[in-house]
Protein backbone atom coordinates (compact mmCIF):
# COMPACT_ATOMS: atom_id res chain seq x y z
CA UNK A 1 0.00 0.00 0.00
CA UNK A 2 1.36 3.26 -0.68
CA UNK A 3 0.89 6.52 1.33
CA UNK A 4 1.87 9.93 0.83
CA UNK A 5 1.32 10.73 4.72
CA UNK A 6 4.35 13.20 5.58
CA UNK A 7 7.15 12.32 8.15
CA UNK A 8 5.72 14.81 11.73
CA UNK A 9 9.09 16.23 12.59
CA UNK A 10 10.49 19.33 14.61
CA UNK A 11 13.56 20.76 12.77
CA UNK A 12 16.35 22.09 14.76
CA UNK A 13 18.39 24.08 12.16
CA UNK A 14 22.12 24.35 12.19
CA UNK A 15 23.91 27.88 11.45
CA UNK A 16 26.85 29.01 14.06
CA UNK A 17 26.61 25.93 16.49
CA UNK A 18 27.98 22.54 14.32
CA UNK A 19 27.61 20.77 17.89
CA UNK A 20 25.28 18.38 19.45
CA UNK A 21 26.96 18.67 22.56
CA UNK A 22 25.81 21.60 24.82
CA UNK A 23 23.42 23.04 21.94
CA UNK A 24 20.91 25.24 23.75
CA UNK A 25 18.58 25.34 20.72
CA UNK A 26 19.01 21.65 19.72
CA UNK A 27 18.20 21.09 23.32
CA UNK A 28 14.80 22.71 23.43
CA UNK A 29 14.19 21.13 20.27
CA UNK A 30 14.97 17.58 21.51
CA UNK A 31 12.57 18.04 24.28
CA UNK A 32 9.73 19.30 22.47
CA UNK A 33 8.11 16.23 22.24
CA UNK A 34 7.88 15.84 18.59
CA UNK A 35 11.29 13.81 16.54
CA UNK A 36 14.26 15.91 15.66
CA UNK A 37 14.89 16.25 12.03
CA UNK A 38 18.68 18.54 12.03
CA UNK A 39 19.06 20.42 8.99
CA UNK A 40 21.55 23.13 7.57
CA UNK A 41 21.38 25.55 4.55
CA UNK A 42 24.57 26.16 2.37
CA UNK A 43 22.46 30.09 1.72
CA UNK A 44 23.08 31.10 -1.52
CA UNK A 45 22.59 35.21 -0.15
CA UNK A 46 25.48 34.35 1.62
CA UNK A 47 28.05 32.22 -0.84
CA UNK A 48 26.85 34.21 -3.63
CA UNK A 49 29.26 37.49 -2.53
CA UNK A 50 32.42 34.66 -2.06
CA UNK A 51 34.59 35.73 -4.81
CA UNK A 52 37.27 32.74 -4.29
CA UNK A 53 35.49 29.47 -5.52
CA UNK A 54 38.43 27.20 -3.10
CA UNK A 55 37.03 29.31 0.17
CA UNK A 56 38.41 27.82 3.13
CA UNK A 57 35.55 28.81 5.35
CA UNK A 58 33.10 26.81 2.93
CA UNK A 59 35.24 23.63 2.98
CA UNK A 60 36.08 23.84 6.98
CA UNK A 61 32.01 23.20 7.05
CA UNK A 62 31.29 21.27 4.97
CA UNK A 63 34.03 18.77 6.63
CA UNK A 64 32.54 19.55 10.11
CA UNK A 65 29.00 18.71 8.53
CA UNK A 66 30.36 15.54 7.14
CA UNK A 67 31.58 14.80 10.81
CA UNK A 68 28.49 16.15 11.97
CA UNK A 69 26.61 13.75 9.87
CA UNK A 70 28.21 10.77 11.19
CA UNK A 71 27.15 11.41 14.73
CA UNK A 72 23.81 11.58 13.86
CA UNK A 73 23.76 8.47 11.57
CA UNK A 74 25.15 6.42 14.90
CA UNK A 75 22.16 8.07 16.37
CA UNK A 76 19.71 6.54 13.65
CA UNK A 77 19.40 9.88 12.87
CA UNK A 78 20.33 12.24 9.66
CA UNK A 79 21.02 15.67 8.78
CA UNK A 80 19.14 17.23 5.56
CA UNK A 81 21.98 19.59 3.86
CA UNK A 82 19.82 21.94 1.45
CA UNK A 83 21.51 24.48 -0.58
CA UNK A 84 19.64 27.78 -1.67
CA UNK A 85 18.26 30.77 -0.03
CA UNK A 86 16.42 30.31 3.47
CA UNK A 87 12.88 30.78 1.93
CA UNK A 88 13.29 28.23 -0.71
CA UNK A 89 14.79 25.96 1.37
CA UNK A 90 11.96 25.67 4.31
CA UNK A 91 9.96 25.77 1.43
CA UNK A 92 11.44 22.25 -0.30
CA UNK A 93 11.04 21.28 3.73
CA UNK A 94 7.67 22.11 4.68
CA UNK A 95 6.20 20.63 1.49
CA UNK A 96 8.13 17.32 2.06
CA UNK A 97 7.47 16.78 6.21
CA UNK A 98 4.70 17.89 8.72
CA UNK A 99 6.67 20.29 10.01
CA UNK A 100 5.50 21.28 14.08
CA UNK A 101 7.91 23.53 15.17
CA UNK A 102 11.34 25.36 14.01
CA UNK A 103 14.08 25.22 16.42
CA UNK A 104 17.39 27.46 15.83
CA UNK A 105 20.06 29.64 17.93
CA UNK A 106 20.31 33.53 17.71
CA UNK A 107 22.46 35.07 15.67
CA UNK A 108 23.06 38.94 15.83
CA UNK A 109 24.67 40.24 12.50
CA UNK A 110 22.53 41.95 10.84
CA UNK A 111 21.98 40.29 7.39
CA UNK A 112 21.14 37.16 10.08
CA UNK A 113 18.75 39.18 11.94
CA UNK A 114 16.89 40.75 9.01
CA UNK A 115 17.08 36.46 7.38
CA UNK A 116 15.29 34.92 10.53
CA UNK A 117 12.51 37.71 10.46
CA UNK A 118 12.12 36.54 6.85
CA UNK A 119 11.89 32.89 8.25
CA UNK A 120 9.28 33.87 11.19
CA UNK A 121 7.18 35.36 8.55
CA UNK A 122 7.24 32.53 6.91
CA UNK A 123 6.59 29.86 9.07
CA UNK A 124 4.46 31.65 11.34
CA UNK A 125 1.61 31.89 7.68
CA UNK A 126 1.92 28.69 8.18
CA UNK A 127 1.40 28.47 12.12
CA UNK A 128 4.75 27.08 12.54
CA UNK A 129 6.21 28.19 15.94
CA UNK A 130 9.24 29.58 15.43
CA UNK A 131 12.08 29.57 18.58
CA UNK A 132 15.10 30.49 18.78
CA UNK A 133 17.85 30.76 21.68
CA UNK A 134 20.92 32.07 23.17
CA UNK A 135 23.50 30.04 22.57
CA UNK A 136 27.01 31.63 20.89
CA UNK A 137 27.98 33.89 23.99
CA UNK A 138 27.47 34.08 27.42
CA UNK A 139 25.91 37.38 27.60
CA UNK A 140 23.83 38.95 24.80
CA UNK A 141 22.30 42.25 23.28
CA UNK A 142 21.42 44.02 26.37
CA UNK A 143 22.16 41.84 29.15
CA UNK A 144 25.04 43.64 30.26
CA UNK A 145 24.16 47.40 30.72
CA UNK A 146 25.08 50.48 32.62
CA UNK A 147 22.88 51.22 35.34
CA UNK A 148 21.06 53.87 33.52
CA UNK A 149 19.94 51.04 31.28
CA UNK A 150 22.33 52.42 28.24
CA UNK A 151 25.06 50.11 26.75
CA UNK A 152 28.59 50.65 27.60
CA UNK A 153 30.78 52.10 24.99
CA UNK A 154 34.28 51.29 27.06
CA UNK A 155 35.30 47.76 27.82
CA UNK A 156 36.27 47.93 31.74
CA UNK A 157 33.85 49.05 32.80
CA UNK A 158 31.52 46.22 30.43
CA UNK A 159 34.11 43.57 31.49
CA UNK A 160 33.81 44.10 35.30
CA UNK A 161 29.73 43.88 34.88
CA UNK A 162 30.27 40.91 32.69
CA UNK A 163 32.46 39.09 35.51
CA UNK A 164 30.54 40.18 38.23
CA UNK A 165 27.40 38.59 37.02
CA UNK A 166 29.09 35.62 35.65
CA UNK A 167 30.90 34.87 38.64
CA UNK A 168 27.81 35.42 40.84
CA UNK A 169 25.67 33.04 38.43
CA UNK A 170 25.49 29.07 38.10
CA UNK A 171 26.58 27.99 34.85
CA UNK A 172 23.38 27.07 32.26
CA UNK A 173 24.56 24.43 30.72
CA UNK A 174 22.00 22.21 27.93
CA UNK A 175 22.88 18.39 27.83
CA UNK A 176 21.76 17.99 24.81
CA UNK A 177 24.09 15.44 23.89
CA UNK A 178 22.10 13.09 26.13
CA UNK A 179 18.68 13.43 24.64
CA UNK A 180 19.73 12.24 20.83
CA UNK A 181 17.14 9.43 21.14
CA UNK A 182 14.69 12.17 20.22
CA UNK A 183 16.03 12.30 16.90
CA UNK A 184 13.81 11.79 14.02
CA UNK A 185 14.44 8.01 13.21
CA UNK A 186 15.20 7.83 9.51
CA UNK A 187 17.44 6.89 6.89
CA UNK A 188 20.74 8.49 6.25
CA UNK A 189 20.02 11.55 4.05
CA UNK A 190 21.78 12.01 0.43
CA UNK A 191 25.11 14.88 1.45
CA UNK A 192 26.04 16.83 -1.20
CA UNK A 193 29.49 17.10 -3.07
CA UNK A 194 31.22 20.39 -1.91
CA UNK A 195 31.39 21.09 -6.34
CA UNK A 196 27.47 20.79 -5.89
CA UNK A 197 27.19 24.03 -3.84
CA UNK A 198 29.35 25.51 -6.47
CA UNK A 199 33.17 25.14 -4.35
CA UNK A 200 36.05 23.43 -4.87
CA UNK A 201 37.44 21.76 -1.55
CA UNK A 202 40.38 23.50 0.04
CA UNK A 203 43.64 22.69 1.62
CA UNK A 204 43.11 23.42 5.02
CA UNK A 205 45.87 23.85 7.50
CA UNK A 206 44.32 24.91 10.89
CA UNK A 207 46.20 24.83 13.92
CA UNK A 208 44.76 22.22 16.65
CA UNK A 209 42.70 23.63 19.47
CA UNK A 210 44.89 24.77 22.34
CA UNK A 211 42.84 24.57 25.21
CA UNK A 212 44.85 22.23 27.42
CA UNK A 213 45.29 23.46 31.37
CA UNK A 214 48.72 23.62 31.05
CA UNK A 215 48.97 26.11 28.09
CA UNK A 216 45.89 28.44 29.46
CA UNK A 217 48.18 28.73 32.50
CA UNK A 218 50.48 29.84 30.51
CA UNK A 219 48.66 32.29 27.88
CA UNK A 220 49.93 35.25 29.64
CA UNK A 221 53.89 34.73 28.93
CA UNK A 222 52.92 33.20 25.21
CA UNK A 223 50.12 34.76 23.95
CA UNK A 224 52.01 37.98 21.93
CA UNK A 225 54.81 35.36 20.80
CA UNK A 226 53.83 34.37 17.29
CA UNK A 227 56.30 32.00 16.76
CA UNK A 228 54.91 29.81 19.92
CA UNK A 229 51.86 28.32 20.02
CA UNK A 230 50.79 30.31 22.55
CA UNK A 231 47.01 31.23 21.84
CA UNK A 232 44.11 28.78 22.14
CA UNK A 233 43.40 28.63 18.32
CA UNK A 234 40.04 29.11 19.33
CA UNK A 235 38.37 31.23 17.36
CA UNK A 236 37.07 29.42 14.25
CA UNK A 237 35.72 27.17 16.48
CA UNK A 238 33.65 29.79 18.78
CA UNK A 239 33.03 31.19 14.86
CA UNK A 240 31.24 27.59 13.63
CA UNK A 241 30.41 26.56 17.10
CA UNK A 242 31.89 23.55 16.81
CA UNK A 243 32.86 24.12 20.28
CA UNK A 244 30.83 25.39 23.65
CA UNK A 245 31.34 28.83 24.98
CA UNK A 246 30.34 28.13 28.13
CA UNK A 247 32.45 24.73 27.79
CA UNK A 248 35.48 27.74 26.99
CA UNK A 249 34.53 30.56 29.49
CA UNK A 250 34.27 28.04 32.49
CA UNK A 251 37.97 27.18 31.57
CA UNK A 252 39.06 30.87 31.65
CA UNK A 253 36.99 30.95 34.49
CA UNK A 254 39.14 28.12 36.21
CA UNK A 255 42.27 28.70 34.92
CA UNK A 256 43.22 31.98 33.40
CA UNK A 257 41.26 35.28 33.61
CA UNK A 258 43.58 36.90 30.83
CA UNK A 259 42.14 34.48 28.25
CA UNK A 260 38.57 35.17 29.94
CA UNK A 261 38.94 38.97 29.02
CA UNK A 262 39.43 37.59 25.39
CA UNK A 263 35.84 35.81 25.59
CA UNK A 264 34.27 38.72 26.81
CA UNK A 265 36.02 41.35 24.06
CA UNK A 266 34.15 39.20 21.54
CA UNK A 267 31.02 39.87 23.36
CA UNK A 268 31.70 43.32 23.71
CA UNK A 269 32.22 43.81 20.12
CA UNK A 270 28.86 41.85 20.04
CA UNK A 271 26.77 44.18 22.15
CA UNK A 272 28.78 47.20 20.22
CA UNK A 273 27.66 46.08 16.75
CA UNK A 274 23.79 44.98 17.81
CA UNK A 275 23.14 48.31 19.83
CA UNK A 276 25.16 50.51 17.52
CA UNK A 277 24.66 48.84 13.75
CA UNK A 278 25.86 51.51 12.08
CA UNK A 279 29.33 50.97 12.61
CA UNK A 280 29.27 47.97 10.20
CA UNK A 281 29.73 50.73 7.68
CA UNK A 282 30.67 53.77 9.49
CA UNK A 283 33.31 54.73 12.36
CA UNK A 284 31.84 54.39 16.19
CA UNK A 285 32.97 57.72 16.57
CA UNK A 286 31.43 59.57 13.52
CA UNK A 287 34.44 62.67 13.35
CA UNK A 288 36.88 59.69 11.96
CA UNK A 289 35.08 59.31 9.05
CA UNK A 290 36.40 62.87 8.36
CA UNK A 291 40.04 61.66 7.64
CA UNK A 292 41.20 62.30 4.48
CA UNK A 293 42.76 58.65 3.66
CA UNK A 294 45.03 58.33 0.60
CA UNK A 295 44.14 54.96 0.04
CA UNK A 296 47.01 54.18 -2.87
CA UNK A 297 45.42 51.02 -4.62
CA UNK A 298 49.21 49.37 -5.73
CA UNK A 299 50.14 49.98 -1.53
CA UNK A 300 47.22 48.07 -0.70
CA UNK A 301 47.93 45.53 -3.26
CA UNK A 302 51.25 45.16 -1.61
CA UNK A 303 50.02 44.83 2.04
CA UNK A 304 47.93 42.33 0.47
CA UNK A 305 50.42 40.53 -0.88
CA UNK A 306 52.83 40.91 1.76
CA UNK A 307 55.16 42.44 0.25
CA UNK A 308 55.77 46.20 2.71
CA UNK A 309 59.52 45.25 3.13
CA UNK A 310 58.66 45.42 6.84
CA UNK A 311 59.09 41.49 7.93
CA UNK A 312 56.80 41.53 10.54
CA UNK A 313 53.72 42.69 8.80
CA UNK A 314 54.99 40.70 5.41
CA UNK A 315 55.13 37.43 7.52
CA UNK A 316 51.34 37.99 8.92
CA UNK A 317 49.73 38.51 5.75
CA UNK A 318 51.38 35.44 4.10
CA UNK A 319 50.29 33.59 6.87
CA UNK A 320 46.72 34.81 6.24
CA UNK A 321 46.46 34.36 2.66
CA UNK A 322 47.96 30.60 2.76
CA UNK A 323 46.23 29.42 6.02
CA UNK A 324 43.07 31.70 6.32
CA UNK A 325 44.88 32.58 10.24
CA UNK A 326 47.07 34.95 11.51
CA UNK A 327 48.22 35.93 14.75
CA UNK A 328 46.62 38.11 17.23
CA UNK A 329 49.43 40.04 18.04
CA UNK A 330 50.20 40.21 13.95
CA UNK A 331 46.96 41.10 13.04
CA UNK A 332 47.32 44.15 15.14
CA UNK A 333 50.46 45.55 13.71
CA UNK A 334 49.29 44.67 10.19
CA UNK A 335 45.99 46.93 10.75
CA UNK A 336 48.34 49.71 12.19
CA UNK A 337 50.78 49.58 9.31
CA UNK A 338 47.58 49.66 6.78
CA UNK A 339 45.48 52.78 8.75
CA UNK A 340 48.64 54.55 9.93
CA UNK A 341 51.78 54.38 7.82
CA UNK A 342 49.90 53.79 4.36
CA UNK A 343 46.66 55.54 5.67
CA UNK A 344 44.26 53.24 3.66
CA UNK A 345 40.76 53.16 4.99
CA UNK A 346 39.96 50.56 7.93
CA UNK A 347 37.25 49.50 5.84
CA UNK A 348 39.79 48.29 2.97
CA UNK A 349 41.69 46.22 5.36
CA UNK A 350 38.23 44.56 7.16
CA UNK A 351 36.97 43.89 4.01
CA UNK A 352 39.80 41.79 3.39
CA UNK A 353 39.97 39.94 6.48
CA UNK A 354 36.54 39.13 5.94
CA UNK A 355 37.32 37.21 2.84
CA UNK A 356 40.32 35.67 4.10
CA UNK A 357 39.79 35.02 7.91
CA UNK A 358 38.63 31.51 8.73
CA UNK A 359 37.55 33.11 12.42
CA UNK A 360 35.66 35.85 10.45
CA UNK A 361 33.30 37.68 12.59
CA UNK A 362 31.69 40.67 11.70
CA UNK A 363 31.74 42.19 15.33
CA UNK A 364 35.17 40.68 16.49
CA UNK A 365 36.49 41.78 12.62
CA UNK A 366 35.10 45.68 12.66
CA UNK A 367 35.82 46.28 16.67
CA UNK A 368 39.37 45.21 15.85
CA UNK A 369 40.06 47.40 12.86
CA UNK A 370 38.43 50.14 14.34
CA UNK A 371 40.13 50.13 17.51
CA UNK A 372 43.42 49.52 15.24
CA UNK A 373 42.42 52.68 13.21
CA UNK A 374 41.37 54.99 16.62
CA UNK A 375 37.64 55.23 15.04
CA UNK A 376 36.25 52.75 17.49
CA UNK A 377 35.17 52.39 20.97
CA UNK A 378 37.86 51.86 23.29
CA UNK A 379 40.25 52.18 20.59
CA UNK A 380 43.82 52.86 20.68
CA UNK A 381 44.14 56.67 20.25
CA UNK A 382 45.32 57.32 16.85
CA UNK A 383 48.99 58.64 18.07
CA UNK A 384 49.51 55.21 19.06
CA UNK A 385 50.76 53.74 15.72
CA UNK A 386 53.19 50.66 16.25
CA UNK A 387 56.74 50.97 15.13
CA UNK A 388 57.11 47.40 12.75
CA UNK A 389 60.51 47.06 13.36
CA UNK A 390 60.63 47.48 17.44
CA UNK A 391 57.57 45.09 17.43
CA UNK A 392 59.85 42.19 15.43
CA UNK A 393 62.78 42.67 18.00
CA UNK A 394 60.32 42.58 21.14
CA UNK A 395 58.09 39.74 19.93
CA UNK A 396 59.81 37.90 17.44
CA UNK A 397 63.45 38.22 18.35
CA UNK A 398 65.08 35.01 16.53
CA UNK A 399 62.76 36.02 13.57
CA UNK A 400 61.26 32.18 13.84
CA UNK A 401 58.03 33.27 12.67
CA UNK A 402 59.16 36.22 9.77
CA UNK A 403 60.98 33.11 8.77
CA UNK A 404 58.83 30.96 8.63
CA UNK A 405 56.37 32.51 6.64
CA UNK A 406 58.81 34.66 4.37
CA UNK A 407 60.82 31.73 3.11
CA UNK A 408 62.95 33.26 0.92
CA UNK A 409 63.96 35.37 3.98
CA UNK A 410 66.99 38.12 2.88
CA UNK A 411 67.25 40.76 5.62
CA UNK A 412 69.68 42.65 3.27
CA UNK A 413 67.69 43.25 0.24
CA UNK A 414 64.57 44.16 2.37
CA UNK A 415 63.33 47.43 1.29
CA UNK A 416 60.54 48.93 3.29
CA UNK A 417 57.91 50.78 1.30
CA UNK A 418 58.26 53.52 3.29
CA UNK A 419 59.97 54.85 6.05
CA UNK A 420 58.78 54.70 9.48
CA UNK A 421 59.56 58.29 10.95
CA UNK A 422 57.82 59.49 7.82
CA UNK A 423 54.93 57.66 7.60
CA UNK A 424 54.36 58.10 11.43
CA UNK A 425 54.72 61.83 11.25
CA UNK A 426 52.03 62.10 8.42
CA UNK A 427 49.97 60.18 10.14
CA UNK A 428 49.90 62.45 13.10
CA UNK A 429 49.46 65.50 10.63
CA UNK A 430 46.62 63.69 8.83
CA UNK A 431 44.55 62.51 11.60
CA UNK A 432 44.90 65.31 13.57
CA UNK A 433 44.14 68.04 10.14
CA UNK A 434 40.83 65.47 9.87
CA UNK A 435 39.72 65.65 13.42
CA UNK A 436 41.39 69.26 14.39
CA UNK A 437 39.52 68.97 17.66
CA UNK A 438 40.87 65.63 18.74
CA UNK A 439 43.39 65.75 21.68
CA UNK A 440 47.26 65.74 20.04
CA UNK A 441 50.16 64.06 21.52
Amino acid sequence: MVTNEKLTVSIFWFRRDLRVYDNTGLYHALKSGSPVLPVFIFDTCILEKLSDRIDKRVSFIHSTLEQLKQVLEENNSSLYVLHGTPESAFEKICNKFDVKKVFTNHDYEPYAIERDEKIRSFLSNKNIPFHTFKDQVIYERSEIMKLDGSPYTVFTPYSKAWKNKYFNESSNVCASEECLENLVNIAPIPFPHISEIGFEKAVLELPSLNIHKESLAQYNETRNYPAQSGTSFAGVHLRFGTISIRHLAALGKNLNEQWLNELIWREFFMMILFNFPYVENQSFKKKYDLIQWRNNEKEFELWCKGKTGYPIVDAGMRQLNETGWMHNRVRMIVASFLTKHLLIDWRWGEAYFAEKLLDYELASNNGNWQWAAGSGCDAAPYFRIFNPSVQSKKFDPEMKYIKTWIRDFQPDTIIPMVDHDFARKRALEVYKRSLNDAPFI
